[in-house]
């Protein structure tokens, strides 16, 4: 009998929007958000043993968090798909922090670690990189005030993407022009945490963009 094809490594990494609720003492276990969603829909049209999920997000993560233990929640795991979302805790977190809240330096700073991410990834390794864009919405009211600073750090993903050879996916404009019709409260309930609708959508944009991408 031949051997079962391996299974194709999907690595979702990033902060709470990544994370929800997930076991950490239970490699296998995806939360309840976008990343469950996804490998329901890949199991319902009967793809689930051609791929094999992984979840790493942990809550309240940022830029830094993510290179400390890259090598061993990342690179290591020899995944084939890289997904990575993060961002908004780089801005969440420094809010009132006029040292580096929408200023240069932070935004330089943010950026030397998300390189060194997708250097280390690329000398390693010839996954698939998906980088998601990280992004906020104009509720509550004081959300908006966050533009200045998450707007470089925005430009920045989708830059390192180029230049990196990763694929992109615009969450922001996406959910928001979503949010401006149906409801920003119907997609988040504080600005940055995504409702189960949030979720779907983002499983959405994610399968969208890997049926798609894979076609290059």
């Amino acid at each position: 009998l031949p051997l079962p094809a391996p299974r194709c490594r999907l690595e979702f990494i990033g902060d709470s929007i990544t994370d929800v609720g997930r076991n950490r003492n239970n490699p296998d276990s995806l939360g309840k958000g976008y990343v469950a969603l996804i490998a329901k829909a890949l199991a319902d049209r009967d793809d689930s043993e051609r791929y094999q999920l992984i979840n790493r997000g942990i809550s309240g993560n940022r830029i830094l968090d993510i290179a400390e233990r890259w090598h061993a929640d990342c690179v290591s795991l020899e995944p084939d798909v890289v997904t990575l979302l993060i961002g908004i805790n780089d801005t969440w977190h420094n809010v009132g922090d006029e040292t580096v809240f929408a200023t240069e330096a932070g935004a330089e700073q943010f950026e030397m670690h998300y390189r060194h991410l997708l250097a280390s990834l690329r000398k390693k390794s010839d996954a698939r990189l998906i980088l998601m864009e990280p992004f906020v919405f104009p509720y509550p009211e004081d959300r908006k005030t966050w533009r200045v600073d998450l707007d470089p750090k925005q430009e920045i993903v989708k830059r390192l993407a180029e230049e990196f050879d990763a694929e992109w996916i615009g969450l922001d404009a996406y959910l928001n022009a979503i949010g401006a019709i149906d409801g920003y409260e119907t997609l988040s309930n504080d600005g940055v945490h995504p409702t189960k609708k949030g979720h779907q959508l983002i499983a959405d944009a994610w399968l969208k963009q890997f049926d798609q991408g894979g076609k290059k």
